[in-house]
């Protein structure tokens, strides 16, 4: 993290008139901004980002430095973060995987050139750590869903992969970047079913807590897709309009007000829900009939990945 110059010598110009942009999305504020938004915003001073990434199992980005301000995402172990200011706690800063600016704890970070490249993402619920390629051996850590790690090569028996402080079971990982069928057995649906129970948790994108556009997010990401974190980006950027007179199919999006869901077949949704208070399985009809009590188009859209 460097600030640079905007005084006399500074060679940054604005050109033209700023432009509507997505404050979420854009490491832009009253006092700073990123560098690479020279020339396009105007700034009182710029800095280079500071590649950090995430030591913690998780940690939650807030709109504002301080827990009791409202958190906005959630970065997870082993995710990059794009440090451009450090005051005091906290940094601020934006994520490497959909650029979601925010707040986060500094402890929760280490220099990127200090931690090895993950290789693997956490595909099940959750995945120990333990300290032997042995499962009755001690667990140094739980690392929630979405979580990536660098595993090594595989242990004696086959069924651990080493990890720089231990080692993890080839069930709970997948090489980062796999690819997998959206309406299959196993596509998004079933690993979405996985999370069946775990709690709603506003801002949470993890197999810990996680709310509807977090769920979604994760799960593009653990089929090798990715996604930007919110509803109404996920509604602009993933998948192909269905056509009115077709029927949905497991692993369709289906988008409501501020909402997200994942069809696991043609009636049924499974979705993190405020109303339940937990990822959950119901009829598409009744998730409707809740949002038309307030809405004229309770569906937004109905989107398909292939």
């Amino acid at each position: 993290m460097k600030a640079a110059d905007t005084g006399a010598h500074a060679k940054f110009a604005l050109i033209g008139p700023e432009g509507d942009f997505d404050p979420r999305i854009t490491a832009h504020r009253g006092d700073l901004a990123d560098i690479a938004l020279a020339g396009k915003m105007f700034a009182p001073h710029y800095a280079e980002p500071m590649a950090m990434r995430c030591s913690a199992p998780k940690a939650m980005i807030r709109r504002h430095s301080g827990k009791d301000h409202e958190a906005i995402s959630e970065l997870l172990h082993g995710e990059d973060f794009h440090v451009l200011d450090i005051a005091g706690d906290w940094a601020w800063g934006y994520c490497g995987h959909d650029g979601y600016v925010g707040y986060i704890p500094v402890h929760a970070l280490q220099h990127r050139k200090k931690t090895p490249e993950p290789t693997h993402l956490v595909a099940a619920r959750a995945a120990l750590i333990f300290i032997a390629p042995d499962f009755k051996s001690g667990v140094i850590k739980r690392l929630p869903m979405g979580a990536r790690i660098a595993c090594g090569e595989a242990s004696a028996c086959g069924s651990y992969l080493k990890t720089g402080k231990g080692f993890v079971h080839v069930r709970h990982v997948q090489p980062i970047g796999t690819k997998v069928v959206f309406d299959g057995s196993n596509g998004t649906a079933a690993l979405a079913e996985q999370l069946v129970g775990a709690p709603y948790l506003w801002g949470g994108r993890s197999g810990d807590g996680l709310d509807c556009s977090g769920l979604v997010q994760m799960i593009m990401m653990l089929t090798g897709v990715a996604a930007p974190r919110d509803s109404d980006q996920q509604q602009a950027a993933l998948g192909a309009e269905i056509a009115a007179d077709d029927s949905l199919r497991r692993g369709d999006l289906v988008f409501l007000p501020n909402h997200v869901g994942l069809m696991v077949d043609q009636e049924r949704i499974i979705h993190a829900s405020s109303h339940s208070m937990q990822v959950s399985i119901e009829p598409l009809a009744d998730v409707v009939a809740r949002y038309a009590a307030d809405s004229d188009q309770p569906v937004l859209a109905r989107k398909r990945m292939s």
